[in-house]
């Protein structure tokens, strides 16, 4: 969630960043923070915790002064809500300055490696990892930009990241990596401007260039040079943002759900912040409102839904019944009060009702959590939207996704979100029960961290197959869509994915069910896609494939990059990187999205808002 704002020009630059950072609260955030250079002054730092308004009370008494600065609001990730871990950081001679929006995979031994060499940590933060690295190349160097280049070599994990040192006074370094982070640069006279997100510099330039992974730019009032990491030339074209609103959040894409797809990254690193910690091995949640004493007495869960969410609601039942070993009951919520549940007799208060919603306003899941409420049973709400109904009635707390706003009705990165929440979850029961150890959790966590990275990856890679398997099918008429265990719910999404939005009839089915009914659909013109990961029931999706094959079905195989055996069964291989198997949903439902969003285009149907359908359902 974090914001990020930089200005190098004539005007106040306290002010430029204070204002950009007011159109980027709406990401959320914990902390501030502000660094402006004047060289009759000096370096002048200045962070609080909470919110912005904090920190313009400490600005209004110790005020900044300059032409050039960086801003950036904190969700979060290593380290406590507190001053020292706000944003900027410091290298160790205290004339450089860092903002990162990101999360670095590695940091743990870049930061062991760094306090061998002798370097001493104020904070908890990957952040302060990334400061004293470039401190360090910059005592080599002597130049910054090839000293944030160096530094970037070493770093894994989608991020991105504004330098600037005082020796060179007029300069800011931006850069990004991978997907996780956006950079914006925007265009003035004899100025320039540096965000994280679009809004934050509207009011000043609608002239704008996105950096791409592994862009570095350097950006002085007078010009902006942009360059891979290996130092390589490279231009990147000017976007003009018309004044419109609505199309200036869309900025350079065709439609919300392209660019929320693309968004995924930065959303599955937000749903992380402040909740993880790596060294620990803890999940921290600290919305819920229930004690480890409350979870450890919790025996049962109700997880309620609708559509996709309630996909996300078979995926979490995997989740919390392996890693937390609670029984996971999963209901529509449109049928879940009218069969008159019995949800936990007198005697046994030990069931606990998980709502899952993105607006947090769909009238059948608050029908559900007031029904629970009704027969004593406490409710946790997985949501996006900050204050809804659900948010409120969950008395449990709510687990915000964070993901923000999500336009495009069929929904995408919310959805991974909620499965990165879930887990989360799982984790938080797991922890309170003792079913899982700090060390073993330590190992979920280093998983999670590398998901936002991975998913960038995925959607790089599989983009360009997805768009040619579209052209290649976006006229069929009906595709079946098969998984198993975990990725059952995966098949049911992507199913719903395609016929949303493209309106092709689509359905999703366990793959051991196929002989069972589906097979007799079966024939040459049509499209199944197989989710089959390397995992415990592999052979067993290579033996459903193999039946598709005999019955001349055309096989699209979502597996493992690098699956030769797959490749040779399948038709069409989409490869996505390995992770947990409890995590894989997660990477595997990308090119569902993409595809689907493709097949739709193709056939010129408007993917953000498909017919017949609304984004929250507030009535039965």
């Amino acid at each position: 969630m974090c914001g990020i704002v930089g200005y190098v020009g004539s005007r106040d630059a306290t002010e430029v960043v204070i204002n950009g950072l007011q159109r980027l609260e709406y990401r959320g955030y914990d902390s501030a923070g502000i660094a402006i250079y004047d060289p009759t002054i000096g370096l002048q730092l200045r962070r609080s915790v909470g919110k912005l308004h904090n920190l313009q009370q400490r600005l209004a008494a110790e005020p900044t002064r300059g032409q050039i600065g960086i801003g950036h609001t904190r969700w979060a990730t290593h380290g406590g809500v507190t001053e020292i871990n706000a944003h900027p950081h410091r290298d160790a001679s205290g004339t450089i300055v860092v903002i990162q929006n990101g999360i670095v995979e590695n940091y743990l031994q870049l930061k062991g490696r760094l306090i061998e060499l002798g370097y001493q940590f104020e904070s908890q933060t990957d952040t302060e990892v990334i400061a004293k690295l470039v401190g360090l190349y910059y005592h080599q160097h002597r130049d910054l930009v090839t000293a944030v280049r160096q530094t970037l070599q070493e770093l894994r994990g989608g991020n991105a990241i504004v330098a600037f040192c005082i020796h060179e006074p007029d300069t800011l370094v931006a850069a990004r990596l991978g997907n996780a982070g956006g950079v914006v640069i925007g265009l003035g006279d004899n100025e320039q401007f540096i965000a994280s997100d679009i809004p934050a510099i509207l009011d000043y330039t609608r002239n704008l260039i996105f950096l791409e992974d592994r862009d570095v730019a350097v950006v002085r009032r007078h010009e902006v040079t942009i360059t891979h990491l290996d130092g390589t030339p490279v231009e990147r074209a000017i976007h003009a943002i018309p004044w419109d609103p609505i199309a200036a959040a869309k900025g350079d894409y065709r439609h919300f759900m392209q660019k929320e797809i693309d968004e995924q990254p930065r959303a599955l690193m937000d749903v992380l912040r402040g909740r993880i910690d790596q060294e620990h091995g803890r999940i921290e949640l600290t919305d819920i409102r229930l004690s480890d004493a409350d979870l450890r007495r919790v025996r049962r869960i109700y997880a309620v839904a609708c559509g996709t969410a309630w996909h996300a609601g078979l995926v979490a039942k995997f989740l919390i019944e392996q890693l937390a070993r609670v029984r996971v009951e999963v209901d529509y919520a449109s049928e879940f009060r009218y069969r008159n549940p019995i949800l936990q007799s007198d005697d046994e208060r030990d069931a606990l009702l998980l709502a899952i919603t993105q607006s947090g306003e769909t009238v059948d899941t608050l029908a559900a959590m007031e029904e629970a409420r009704n027969q004593g049973v406490s409710s946790v709400a997985i949501v996006n939207a900050i204050g809804s109904q659900a948010a409120r009635l969950a008395d449990g707390g709510p687990i915000y996704l964070h993901a923000g706003p999500e336009i495009g009705v069929a929904s995408t990165k919310a959805f991974t979100s909620m499965l990165v929440a879930a887990y989360l979850f799982a984790l938080r029961l797991a922890q309170a029960r003792g079913t899982l150890t700090p060390a073993q959790i330590r190992e979920h966590i280093q998983a999670l961290i590398e998901l936002p990275g991975k998913a960038a990856q995925t959607i790089e890679q599989t983009t360009p197959l997805c768009i040619k398997l579209a052209e290649r099918y976006h006229k069929a008429s009906n595709a079946l869509f098969l998984g198993r265990q975990i990725n059952y719910p995966i098949a049911l999404e992507g199913a719903l994915k395609l016929k949303e939005i493209s309106y092709i009839h689509a359905e999703g089915y366990p793959a051991g069910e196929m002989k069972h009914g589906p097979i007799a659909l079966i024939d040459e013109q049509m499209p199944v896609i197989c989710i089959a990961p390397r995992d415990h029931i592999y052979e067993k999706m290579v033996s459903n494939i193999e039946q598709v094959r005999a019955r001349h079905g055309q096989v699209i195989a979502i597996g493992h990059l690098g699956d030769e055996l797959l490749a040779e069964k399948a038709h069409h291989l989409i490869g996505v990187p390995a992770t947990l198997p409890l995590l894989q949903p997660v990477l595997n439902v990308i090119p569902l999205q993409i595809f689907a969003y493709h097949v739709a285009v193709l056939r010129g149907c408007d993917a953000d808002q498909p017919r017949n359908l609304a984004k929250s359902v507030t009535v039965e």
